[in-house]
């Protein structure tokens, strides 16, 4: 398998987490039809993209590849009929926004490193394709994004780690498709650690716990 098909089949299985993610929150947090269980799939799932390629300058992946709406939708549809057996639906929700992060991050870094971006613009872009959709999901829901809220466990600091692993193999001269799935079990074992025990990033001194 080259390492293109790789990059492309983390892309997808990202968008279907994401898509997912957002279609279960909307369930559990709102009361919203089809339509708006499918629009939260879609932005979720391929917000952060759209934002990386527009920051990168190209044409978003989604409008030149049928597969990232299709697979978007096909995360929708599952959440929208099975949603309501999840008896566990907030550790659905946790591990489908885990995987979207931790794959959408090593995702954009890589993206970067082959358009010629240096190491620290690669990693931040990493970061925000990571926390980009998921931040205009919760937009979109009227509440803080996670990113930004103190009680959210790590978020971004996961993103940039994934990312930055792909960055810093990469100037090492490695550059094979399993550094990316790598990057992104590094984001991901970090998410869920910091969920499993309760870390939270440094607030500013004197800021309100709660």
């Amino acid at each position: 398998m080259s390492t293109q098909t790789i990059i492309l089949v983390l892309d997808l299985v990202g968008v279907f987490a994401f898509a997912l993610d957002g279609a279960l929150t909307g369930i559990r947090t709102t009361r919203v039809d089809i339509v708006g269980v499918m629009s939260l799939a879609v932005v979720t799932a391929i917000g952060g993209g759209i934002i990386r390629d527009v920051l990168l300058g190209v044409t978003p992946a989604t409008f030149q590849d049928w597969r990232y709406l299709v697979t978007a939708l096909a995360g929708g549809t599952v959440a929208f009929f099975l949603g309501h057996r999840l008896r566990l639906l907030n550790k659905a929700i946790l591990v489908s926004d885990a995987a979207g992060l931790s794959l959408f991050a090593v995702i954009g870094a890589t993206k970067a490193l082959e358009l010629g971006f240096g190491p620290l613009q690669a990693t931040l872009l990493g970061a925000i394709t990571g926390v980009g959709g998921g931040t205009v999901r919760d937009v979109l829901l009227n509440r803080v994004p996670t990113v930004l809220s103190a009680d959210s466990r790590l978020y971004a600091i996961p993103a940039m780690l994934g990312a930055g692993f792909v960055v810093v193999v990469d100037v090492f001269g490695f550059g094979a498709g399993w550094v990316a799935a790598v990057g992104a079990l590094v984001c991901f074992t970090v998410r869920v650690l910091s969920l499993r025990y309760r870390w939270n990033a440094p607030s500013p001194p004197g800021a309100r716990t709660r």
